[in-house]
Order: C-alpha cells, then structure tokens, then sequence
C-alpha cells in the first residue's frame, strides 16, 4: 500500500505570507511538515503551491515541489481542484492521499497514525479526518441578518439556548486529512469536501487552528504549549 503525504499551501493569501511565517522560530508549515516525516508509513513527500516560498520552505524538509498554477491559487480556488492536480503529477499513485495544510501547527505523529491504521482496518472508510467538538458554536444557535433582524438559518427552530441541552457538535479541522485516493477521483461525498468520499470517520481531538490572521498566530502559540 502506498501511503502519500501531500503539504498544501497557497501564497495568495491576505495574511501575507502566514504559512512562513515563524512559531517559536521555526516556520508554520514546519509542524505538518514534520510530524508526517516521522510517520513510517509515509514514504512519499510533495508540497503544493504556485509560492517559491512555500515551496522552498517545504523542500528543506524533504518535500517534493509541485508548482500549482495560479487559477488554482487563488482565494475562491477549491482543494478538490489542487489534489486532482497534484496526482496527476505523481507517477506512483497512491492508495492513501494524507493531505496536510500549510497553516496549521497542531498535529502530531499519533494522530496521523491513527488515522491511517483506521482506515487501513476498515474498507468502507473513505477518509479518516480530525474533529472538534463545538456546541457554543453550534448550527442551531446561528442567526443571519436579515434587513437589520436577527433570523435563525432554520424554519419551525424550537432549539435550548442551553448549549449542553443540545447535540453534540463537531467541526472538520483543517489540519490533516487521510483519504483513499480512490475517493478522491470520485467526487462523490457529502459536500462541502465531497472528495473525502460517502464514509468519513470523525477522529476527535481537543485543539486546532489554522491561521488566517496576527490574532490565530497568538493563539496557536498558547494552543501549542497546551498540546
């Protein structure tokens, strides 16, 4: 079984330059680059992006450049659209995609692990990808604004403003996902990350962060120290 970890990144960001950017003095894409290093079953390393930066940063570390075009770089750019790319540029193809993101710090060699021996075990697993638990962020308390009023996303609402009446919650995190690449070609899941196939297994944790701002970048510091 060939098992590939794939670092995305783009420069085109309005946090300029945030996946370089340092955390105790080392650059952001450090962290994922490393922890999927120490991983065993990760025999293939390739970075993704159109920023020299990016991906020089990334071959110090043992990644393979993959220069991605710019209409797949920028803001609106979707990640289904980037991993078609980037394995249409590997030769050995595998049968596990681990994709990493750039700007995100907290990962660790366990989690991968995990994650690949999960859907190792199970082959009705399409993907296996780390979630957080959130219910004061929960669906049922968001509002939109409508005309100035605040109106709730869902008609007939009868939900508790009490966050622990309510069912559990979970976000996708944005710092690895391990899918079969088979999954990936097919496009099929539940939108919006459709490529993650119709079975994705939720792998819980406790903290995350992708940086889009000078604000995540503190609060990834004292996320990591926790960690």
């Amino acid at each position: 079984m060939i098992i590939t970890a794939l670092l995305t990144g783009r420069g085109n960001n309005t946090f300029k330059n945030k996946n370089v950017k340092k955390i105790y003095g080392k650059p952001i894409l450090y962290y994922p680059c490393s922890e999927a290093k120490k991983v065993k079953s990760i025999k293939n390393f390739l970075v993704s992006s159109e920023d020299k930066k990016i991906l020089s940063a990334a071959s110090k570390y043992g990644y393979e450049k993959i220069l991605r075009p710019k209409n797949l770089s920028k803001p609106n750019s979707q990640h289904y659209d980037v991993l078609i790319h980037a394995l249409k540029k590997i030769n050995n193809k595998p049968d596990i995609l681990v994709v990493l993101l750039a700007n995100a710090p907290i990962i660790k060699k366990k989690w991968i692990e995990d994650c690949i021996n999960i859907l190792k075990k199970k082959k009705e697993i399409t993907s296996v990808v780390p979630v957080l638990q959130d219910n004061d962020h929960h669906p049922l308390r968001a509002k939109k604004v409508n005309k100035g009023y605040l109106k709730s996303f869902f008609k007939n609402n009868n939900s508790s403003s009490n966050r622990q009446a309510l069912e559990k919650s979970f976000y996708l995190c944005h710092n690895f996902w391990v899918i079969r690449t088979e999954e990936i070609i097919k496009n099929e899941g539940e939108k919006p990350w459709s490529f993650m196939g119709k079975k994705t297994k939720a792998y819980i944790i406790k903290n995350s962060i992708d940086i889009h701002s000078k604000e995540d970048l503190a609060i990834s510091k004292i996320l990591m120290k926790i960690e």
